[in-house]
């Protein structure tokens, strides 16, 4: 593993990272709004314009996006009207949306907020949904204290899942229609809370530690086996990416979540390369 390298600063609350080989880094501003994309050259371009709280985003198999905020919805290529797939739901406590993750049929599993994101208000727990391949959507996993990164396991029976409110990774049994089993929990955290994940391809499981400065790594039994130290304390989201996805890229945002401009991108080469995210290939609404 080499040293941290800072690539950008200046950015609010960066979430949402996904490595694109056409185009670079892929991340969400959340608190100052927009999806940008970080060349190799080190030039920044818009991808989604405006759009605040996006906490994940997904490439669509014909070249749109899918991305999360108040509702999870899908941006054509080239601009075009915004299409929801998952409403927002505040009678039903469904008020936004975080972290989202594609399978390998590219269906999209999306976690939901019960409360406004960045907000002092008295938790609440949501849902963990699924929007299947026709389009069609279902909640999947209830009692979601604060939802955050996603990531499944290499031969995709299971899916790891960061409950911020409880310090914990939790793991879910995948059946093979989507349904999800009761939720075990895979590790916890201390002195921190985990964030956004990605899964490596020898089944590593590496954790943004969220006002603990770091980043985790877990093996597949979720044993504690690495710890990258990051010099902020939020540590919101990482991914894999490079041209042979062992470029480790990590994202931050201020210390309190305000939008003051102290939001960084790091990376660093690790030993072990991460794996390509499937595309979403669920059905466009007309």
């Amino acid at each position: 593993m080499e040293s941290l390298q800072q690539l950008s600063s200046g950015h609010g609350l960066i979430e949402g990272p996904l490595f694109d080989p056409a185009r670079g880094l892929l991340f969400t501003d959340t608190t100052n709004g927009g999806a940008y994309c970080l060349a190799a050259d080190g030039e920044i371009s818009v991808v989604v314009p405006h759009r605040k709280g996006m906490g994940g985003l997904a490439m669509h198999a014909d070249g749109g996006m899918i991305v999360s905020g108040r509702t999870i919805a899908y941006k054509p290529p080239g601009g075009g009207a915004t299409v929801n797939l998952i409403p927002d739901n505040p009678a039903g406590g469904i008020l936004g949306f975080n972290d989202l993750v594609t399978d390998d049929a590219g269906r999209i599993y999306a976690g939901s907020l019960a409360v406004r994101a960045l907000s002092d208000d008295q938790p609440k727990s949501a849902f963990l949904h699924l929007v299947d391949l026709d389009g069609s959507h279902c909640i999947v996993a209830r009692d979601v204290h604060l939802t955050n990164g996603l990531g499944f396991s290499l031969d995709g029976r299971k899916l790891y899942h960061s409950d911020s409110q409880l310090n914990a990774i939790k793991v879910y049994d995948v059946a093979a229609n989507g349904d999800l089993g009761p939720p075990g929990i895979f590790a916890t955290t201390q002195n921190g809370s985990p964030d956004g994940l990605a899964v490596a391809s020898d089944g590593s499981v590496w954790i943004a530690l969220a006002y603990g400065g770091a980043v985790l790594g877990y093996d597949s039994g979720g044993k504690e086996i690495a710890r990258i130290e990051v010099p902020t304390r939020l540590v919101t989201s990482l991914c894999f990416g490079g041209a042979d996805w062992r470029d480790l890229y990590i994202v931050s945002g201020p210390d309190r979540a305000e939008p003051d401009s102290s939001g960084c991108i790091f990376r660093t080469r690790m030993n072990v390369a991460g794996r390509p995210r499937p595309l979403a290939r669920v059905k466009i609404p007309a």
